[in-house]
């Protein structure tokens, strides 16, 4: 079971790490790591570690690729399901449950009691074929006597919700909130036509709340890249039921606060985040919106990460939820 959780994190500092230049290096970390898993693989590990191999095979192979950037993200989402594939036993392998909690929770006592029946794992139209689908964690703490607080978290350009949710497991069972990865209707988040998807997202959390118990004064919209981006877009419109949002790695305009309205804007708590090495939205783009978001009222966190290029930084979430959610 190490071997494998040492895979999934070598997997894990690439995804955090990855820039174009840095490809050879990064790949060159996998060492014999993945001879190790395939020496030590078993029924219980063997979805997740024939996924996660697959994920090595593809990144060994990526620096002779055509395009490697674009090969890297293939092999990554295998990365996504070998997470997937081992979180289905989080409940009933104490090693596994550990392993999908963010770090600081690790040494808390757990509760004893089972699972609430209805959390869990669930996909709505959002198999990897699928577009404007979800994918939703309710965690095995869940309450139903008690409102939980939502993260709706929006994949990047060439993503898909269904994959993007796996970032949020450890988070969602370790703080008992509920996390709602949506797959864009198109190709990409409607940025030109923001309404489309908004007007999912919103369908998508009435949906939500008529099944679980949503705590409405903590509804987070965050996004990656173009989901970064549109989390601007749809959650500055006025009709937004979000009350906090957190861009990452997104682009911004200026001309994006000429159709916000100040009342929307005033005091919204918005938390950017930023790599110094962003090799796709350079660092002045969120600077600019850090400037912007401040001076137009808005109550905002800014992080700006020194070695983040454009990539997910997963080990800035906790801060974010520290945020989002304080005391937890």
């Amino acid at each position: 079971m190490q071997t494998l959780f040492t895979v999934l994190d070598t997997l894990g500092s690439i995804a955090r790490m990855m820039h174009p230049r840095r490809i050879p290096a990064l790949i060159a970390t996998i060492g014999d790591r993945d001879a190790a898993l395939a020496a030590a693989v078993d029924d219980q590990i063997g979805p997740s570690a024939t996924f996660a191999l697959q994920a090595c095979a593809g990144l060994r192979a990526a620096s002779e690729a055509d395009n490697p950037m674009q090969a890297v993200s293939r092999a990554m989402r295998q990365y996504s399901r070998a997470l997937e594939a081992l979180a289905g036993l989080a409940e009933t392998v104490p090693e596994v449950g550990w392993y999908f909690l963010e770090p600081r929770f690790r040494e808390q006592p757990r509760r004893l009691a089972p699972p609430h029946p209805d959390s869990g794992v669930f996909h709505f139209n959002n198999e990897t074929n699928q577009r404007g689908g979800f994918s939703i964690i309710v965690p095995p703490g869940y309450d139903s006597t008690r409102p939980a607080p939502v993260v709706m978290a929006l994949h990047g350009g060439s993503g898909h919700g269904r994959l993007f949710l796996w970032n949020w497991f450890a988070e969602a069972r370790s703080r008992d909130m509920i996390v709602i990865a949506p797959t864009a209707i198109g190709r990409t988040w409607s940025l030109m036509e923001p309404e489309i998807d908004s007007q999912n997202l919103r369908a998508i959390l009435d949906r939500v709340r008529g099944r679980w118990n949503v705590d409405s004064d903590h509804l987070l919209l965050m996004g990656m890249s173009d989901g970064g981006t549109f989390t601007l877009l749809s959650g500055l419109d006025d009709d937004s039921p979000f009350t906090h949002v957190a861009p990452v790695a997104a682009s911004f305009h200026p001309m994006l606060l000429a159709m916000t309205s100040p009342r929307r804007l005033t005091g919204l708590p918005i938390h950017l985040t930023h790599g110094a090495q962003d090799w796709m939205f350079p660092i002045d783009v969120a600077r600019t919106a850090h400037r912007a978001l401040a001076a137009a009222g808005a109550a905002i966190t800014y992080r700006e990460i020194a070695d983040l290029s454009h990539a997910y930084p997963r080990d800035g979430q906790s801060e974010v939820l520290d945020w989002f959610m304080p005391g937890t």
